[in-house]
């Protein structure tokens, strides 16, 4: 079925679903339609409540939150239409899925180039028994790298191993290779050094979340996988994320989640923590007043700034999904501000929510009120002096993947009802148009 159908499909099932709740629910149903709308916002505006306050206010809040639902449940089951609800909201689903099919077309996306590289000959590996729960041990990565010529180097000791300078004195020594088995803040650093000497870098993932990996379309669940590019790889140039004089190939975060990892309390009790300190931030009565310039656009105020190693997928506010390309050169920028119950409920809307700045940048200067700020480096803290700078280093990395991995699915399409409409009209431009369209959009 073509883009246009698709299209056609999903405001045809739209209007089934609502066709159907009108035709067999009659006005009551559409009144406790809108009653589950009211209930859904005040379960949002629960939630706000609930992080931004203490005392009383939070436990109504949570009241709110526990009590919304289950009488929503309740009340659509003595009314007899629980059965009406979920057909209507099956054929919502299918409507958005048909959707997001009709408009994937026209998300602008190719695969990195690869070339051929020839295999190192003098590998050097750094590898984090601990990172993963224990994936090195668990995959038997060093026997396997070391069987296939690599040089291993465990950190584990004793006392805290400089990771810079290990693989500062493996260069000097003659790697042609540098790899990490490790989290994203480990992978940074020696990413960093990998591109000072313009030397191949290999990632490992045997971390715990492995977000470089997954964007690099690497095997997250089998690390050993990552191994075949010692022998079978292919190469891809990747940009680098430069903060201060500190590299970063995913992301650094300022403001709420910089402030809340930060404090000493966080590593034994990460929940009891951040609901202890959101109040405080989110009324800005803690942390620093944060402010940024990127490119001609200021943005003044926000709690929350994300800046990003090229941007991630479109509507995804707070940098948890993938990034589209690793070579575009640009910086990603998502900047939150959420000063009321209202502008909470605006976050449901994503990347159009008032509140929500996102935009890309070649530089990004983040400010504050004091000298100095907390800021989360892939998900390491480390505190700096303002103002901080930001910039993007176009393809300074050079990234050996194996020739044979997942791959990076292309982008989830966001779903534009207006782009959508003139899609299914039928008197809708060809597909180059929309194309174009939903890519000025997306600018």
């Amino acid at each position: 079925m073509n883009a246009r159908w698709l299209a056609r499909s999903s405001f045809a099932l739209m209007i089934a679903a609502v066709a159907f709740l009108i035709g067999f629910a009659e006005l009551d149903g559409l009144a406790l339609v809108g009653i589950a709308a009211i209930g859904a916002c005040l379960m949002v505006v629960g939630g706000y409540w609930f992080l931004a306050h203490r005392g009383p206010v939070r436990l109504i809040a949570l009241v709110v939150l526990i009590l919304t639902p289950v009488g929503l449940l309740v009340l659509f089951t003595l009314h007899h239409l629980s059965w009406v609800v979920l057909v209507s909201g099956a054929l919502t689903v299918l409507a958005t899925g048909a959707g997001r099919r009709a408009l994937a077309p026209h998300v602008s996306h190719a695969v990195m180039p690869s070339r051929e590289a020839p295999a190192p000959k003098r590998a050097f590996l750094i590898m984090n028994p601990r990172s993963g729960g224990g994936k090195v041990a668990k995959f038997g990565l060093k026997e396997k790298a070391e069987a296939m010529g690599a040089e291993v180097a465990l950190l584990e000791g004793p006392g805290e191993v400089d990771v810079a300078e290990l693989a500062q004195r493996a260069v000097a020594a003659g790697a042609d290779l540098l790899g990490v088995a490790g989290g994203d803040g480990t992978q940074a650093l020696v990413a960093g050094i990998a591109a000072e000497h313009d030397l191949p870098f290999l990632v490992i993932s045997a971390g715990t979340r492995n977000h470089f990996a997954m964007d690099l379309g690497l095997d997250r669940g089998n690390p050993a996988a990552c191994l075949d590019a010692l022998t079978d790889g292919m190469e891809q140039r990747i940009d680098l994320g430069i903060i201060g004089e500190r590299t970063f190939v995913n992301n650094a975060s300022f403001g709420a989640y910089a402030e809340i990892v930060e404090s000493p309390a966080y590593r034994d009790d990460k929940v009891g923590t951040t609901l202890k300190l959101l109040p405080e931030i989110l009324n800005g009565h803690r942390g620093a007043k944060l402010s940024a310039r990127a490119g001609d656009t200021t943005i003044t105020g926000p709690q929350a700034l994300l800046v990003s190693n090229d941007p991630y997928e479109m509507g995804d506010i707070a940098g948890l999904g993938r990034r589209a390309r690793l070579d575009a050169g640009k910086l990603g920028v998502v900047a939150v501000t959420v000063n009321s119950a209202l502008q909470a409920v605006e976050l449901l809307r994503g990347s159009a929510a008032q509140g929500v700045t996102v935009l890309t940048a070649d530089e990004v200067v983040v400010d504050a009120d004091v000298p100095e700020i907390p800021v989360g480096i892939d998900g390491e803290t480390v505190m700096m002096e303002t103002p901080v700078r930001c910039t993007i280093q176009p393809k300074a990395l050079r990234v050996r993947v194996p020739r044979n991995r997942p791959g990076v699915p292309p982008p989830k399409a966001a779903l534009d009802w207006p782009a959508l409409r003139q899609l299914a009209s039928f008197r809708a431009p060809d597909r180059q148009a929309v194309g174009a369209g939903s890519a000025t959009r997306a600018a």
